[in-house]
């Protein structure tokens, strides 16, 4: 039997790496590689889930990813993680990426990712970790939209049957209804 974990915010989990893009990292068109780009969020993502749950997390899955926009040699890369949705023992991780304007300071979205990690107890297997608490539009937007996200992929994984999903039944009939 386990004992209820108290929820947590997810400005608890937030979590932020910024970093140049340097010679190395890059193509030789000069922008960053993208599987560069994968590594430094995994990292940050990794440090937002452990934050939420106190465990080691391992990545389960990279569910999107978009490449928006080419970051170039020389950028200074701000790369912002929270948890946006906590289930029993997996949690999704929501991933913004911003490249800082070097003469005016002002932050540019570049990318955004959406990342699964799992929580381990000390035998490698997974643990329940604490629900999550939206407190902004935003935080409430993405916190919704978990539940979806994870249906769509448990239906498509063979995982769940569709009339399961109930999260994707409103959404198609709120759909039908406009």
């Amino acid at each position: 039997m386990s004992k209820k974990l108290d929820p947590k915010p997810v400005s608890a989990s937030r979590s932020v790496s910024t970093d140049l893009v340097l010679p190395n990292e890059t193509n030789h068109y000069g922008n960053m590689f993208g599987g560069e780009l994968l590594a430094r969020m995994d990292r940050v993502g990794t440090i937002a889930a452990h934050r939420h749950s106190g465990c080691v997390v391992v990545t389960a899955s990279v569910n999107s990813v978009s490449f928006n926009k080419t970051i170039p040699q020389g950028s200074v890369v701000m790369i912002e993680a929270a948890v946006s949705r906590a289930f029993t023992s997996s949690m999704e991780v929501y991933i913004d990426v911003w490249v800082e304007d070097s003469v005016n300071g002002e932050r540019i979205k570049s990318n955004e990712a959406i990342y699964t990690f799992v929580a381990l107890n000390e035998h490698g297997q997974p643990i329940e970790v604490p629900e999550v608490i939206p407190e902004t539009a935003l935080e409430i937007e993405r916190y919704q939209g978990a539940l979806r996200r994870k249906q769509l992929s448990l239906v498509l994984a063979g995982r769940l049957k569709p009339h399961q999903a109930t999260e994707l039944q409103a959404l198609f009939e709120d759909l039908e209804d406009q």
